[in-house]
Formats: structure tokens, sequence, C-alpha cells
């Protein structure tokens, strides 16, 4: 009920309550009269969308009383209160209390409805701001909705950063490009975080646990003439042009995550200088002898195999033992085709909230069609065209098929496939299946049947 509450009107006469919600709700408000302070106390809460007005003097508990109890289930909730002429320093004191205003007696509707429309505008910013900041926080801490999938292989991704993200150790991602290799670096450093794990390496208190930052380098973006100066930082005079100090990349992630993207690019020379950083948690910028603590975490990601790159002599096997400890591999989309088609509906219902545009209609046909095609970008691609889909500048190929395919042989394709990946995710426990599928017992068996699907193969 409080939900739908804009204005809670308190007062003992009943006369009053009857006239101030009569000038409300002319005004277009919803209101709710109570006739004293417990009365309303039981419809106040957190998400109390509405305001207080309300008479400072009541028998019983008082408006202050009121406002006492209010404020200690919602600091922001606005508290108007209405007073009479006697009563100015009492309301001066409220204010200095919480209250949000007061009006005092005898007063016009205008001089009623300007501050209450004020405090409902407030009211209504501090809910959006506290929806949106939990948004953020749900978002960072869920991995099932920064990384969707139900494949086996994704499932299997998420349980390695739960697994990982407690500890300190370094991480190397493995993934071709445009699989989400930095949303899965920023999710072990914001887990890391909320677990309190990577801000107090080997024991060192850093006194800085809420200062956290996340430093993505872009490796193969980094200037060559410049790269050991943007990572190490220096010092005035280091070399020609450095008129003044300043902080590398490495410093500006103290007691946080470095992220090294595409770390395969990095010249020899480069990641030779690297090694000692990992390994001693510290840097010296150009210029000076003196030796600078970080305190942080090293990820990084790759696009090749490392373990080749140090066969053929590009890449050092000293720095690829210290950026291993922990090793996670990030499917392409070809490898885990059963996750396409949801992936593709919220990746729209997400280009169409972010262009203030209707959610689309996607036929189950059109997204077997996208589970059959080859993703060569992967989410970074299907992104691409989950926007345009929304835009509605792809609607030619929102029916066709790439290769002439028939629709009903790439639907059962995928149908078998989607089977096939929930069985391995659920070890072959039949009624999980079902149930995750949305399928009677009965229709699992003969989709098993009709594609020959062995649930053997599964356990």
């Amino acid at each position: 009920m409080s939900k739908s509450i804009d204005v809670l009107f308190v007062d003992d006469e009943e006369h009053l309550r009857r006239a101030m919600q009569q000038t409300l709700e002319l005004a277009g408000y919803k209101v709710i009269t109570a006739p004293g302070a417990n009365e309303a106390m039981a419809l106040v809460s957190r998400d109390f969308s509405g305001i207080i007005v309300t008479d400072i003097r009541m028998p019983g508990l008082s408006g202050m009383d009121l406002l006492q109890l209010c404020l200690e289930i919602d600091a922001d909730l606005p508290v108007i209160f209405v007073t009479g002429h006697g009563d100015i320093t009492l309301a001066v004191e409220a204010m200095r209390a919480g209250a949000y205003d007061f009006i005092e007696k005898p007063f016009s509707s205008e001089q009623l409805l300007d501050p209450v429309a004020r405090a409902l505008e407030k009211r209504r910013l501090t809910l959006e701001v506290r929806h949106l900041r939990d948004a953020v926080t749900s978002r960072r801490d869920n991995l099932e909705l920064r990384l969707a999938g139900r494949s086996a292989a994704m499932v299997r991704v998420r349980e390695q950063i739960r697994a990982i993200a407690p500890s300190s150790a370094n991480v190397l991602i493995v993934g071709d490009a445009g699989t989400g290799k930095e949303v899965v670096a920023r999710a072990i450093h914001d887990l890391g975080y909320n677990l309190g794990a990577a801000g107090n390496r080997g024991g060192e208190g850093t006194g800085e646990e809420t200062r956290r930052p996340f430093v993505p380098i872009n490796c193969s973006a980094l200037p060559t003439e410049m790269i050991e100066a943007e990572l190490f930082g220096y010092e005035a005079g280091a070399f020609p042009g450095a008129v003044r100090a300043r902080f590398g990349k490495f410093e500006h992630a103290r007691n946080g995550t470095i992220f090294f993207d595409g770390i395969e690019t990095l010249p020899p020379e480069v990641q030779a200088k690297l090694v000692p950083v990992l390994e001693q948690q510290s840097i010296t910028r150009l210029g000076s002898n003196e030796a600078v603590r970080l305190n942080v975490r090293f990820i990084a990601s790759s696009k090749l195999g490392l373990e080749e790159g140090v066969e053929k002599g590009w890449f050092r096997a000293d720095l690829l033992y210290q950026v291993s400890v922990a090793t996670i591999s990030i499917p392409d989309l070809a490898h885990r085709r059963e996750d396409i088609g949801r992936l593709f509906v919220e990746l729209a219902r997400d280009a169409a909230a972010r262009n203030k545009l209707p959610q689309p209609e996607i036929s189950e046909e059109y997204l077997a069609l996208l589970a059959a095609r080859n993703w060569p970008g992967n989410i970074r691609e299907l992104r691409n065209v989950a926007e345009r889909y929304v835009l509605g500048i792809q609607k030619g190929d929102r029916g066709s098929s790439s290769d002439g395919t028939r629709l009903a042989d790439r639907v059962a394709s995928f149908e078998r496939q989607l089977i096939c990946s929930e069985l391995s995710a659920k070890k072959g426990r039949l009624k999980d299946v079902y149930l995750s599928l949305g399928l009677s017992r009965k229709s699992l068996y003969e989709k098993m049947l009709k594609y020959g699907i062995e649930r053997k193969d599964f356990l």
C-alpha cells in the first residue's frame, strides 16, 4: 500500500484530515490520513514513495516524536510540519532536527501545495538514485547478469571467477576478440573488493581498502617510444620534454587491480621490465631511485596461447609464470550456441532502454537463425547486431538464412544443442534439466528420443 501514497497527512482532528485530504486530492495527489503517529508509522518504510505532512502538536506521540521515528527508518524521508502561530520556535527546532519544511496556520492552498510538490520531487530523486545504486551493486555482484549464459562452458567460467576472486592470485584470461575478457577481469576485481581480498596482500595493511582502482592498460595501443613512461611514470627532467613529474599507470592502480589487455603485444624489452614489477610489487619512476610500493593484483588477457609464444620466442617464460598463477579460458560463441538467443534478447533489451525505444518482438525462428550463424566477433558482434535490430536498420536480416539451410533444420539443431548443454551442466539430472528448460518430463524424453540424445553420455 505505501508504494502508492504521495502524501501521508497526520492530525488528531478529523475535520482537518478530511479538509487536507480533499485539498491534496484535488491537486492530483494520492493521500492517506492518520489520526496519530502510531497509525502513521504502520505505513512508513524505507521504500515509502511519498512524504509526510503532520501537525506538530498531537496527544500521545507528538509530531517531533514522529519525525524522529521516521528519520530512524529513512534519514532522507521528507517530513513537513503544520504549526500554529505560537509554535514557530518549535518548528525551527524541528528543521534543525531534520524536518524538510513547515507551514504556519492559517495557510492557503498554494502555501501547502508548493512545499508538498518540492518535497515529493526530492523524494522521487532520492528513491531513483537509491534504485540505480542498488542496481549497480546488484550487477557488480551478480555474475549471472554480467556473464550471462546457461551453457556448461559459462557455468564453468563463473565457478572459476568465484573461486579465484577472493584470492590475491594473478590471473591470465584467454579468449578470442569480443568474448568479454575485460568483463571477466572487472568481475574478478569487483568480487575481490566485495570480499576484502585483494586490498591486503601478504598481510600488509594499506589503510586504503575503500580506494580500489581498476586500471585497464590496452597494451597494443601504448605508444612504442613512450611505453615505459606511460607505465612507470617519470620525474621532472627524466628525459627531454619531461617538464614535471607524472604518475604512470602502475601508480594510478596502487591498492587495486592492473589489467594488461592484450599482453601478448608488448615488446620483449618491456616484458623483461615487467617481471621484477610482478615479483617485487614495486616500481621506480624514470629518473628516480626511489621504489614505489604498488600492492596491486595483476590480471592479463591474451587472444593467443602464450605457451606457444614462449616456444617460439616472442613471449618470456618468466613473465608467463608470473601472470598465469590462475588461468581462465573464455569460450567463443561457436562453443556456446545455446546461449546466443538468450544473450541477444538481453542485448536487445539493453539497447532499447539505452535508446529509449520499445522492446521489439523477437521470434523464436529468428533466434534460432542467430544461434546457427558464425560469430567471429563474438559478443561484440552480437551486441552490434542487437543494436541495429532495435534501431530497425536490420529488418531485412530478421528472417533470412545466410547459407540457405532450412529454418526447421536450424531450429532443430539449436534445440538439440540447448538440451545437450543443459544435460552437461546438470550432469544428466533429468529433473533439473526439464525444470530449467520449462518442459514437462514427457516432452524432454520425447525430444531426447527425437534427437538421439543418451542420458548416460552426460553422467
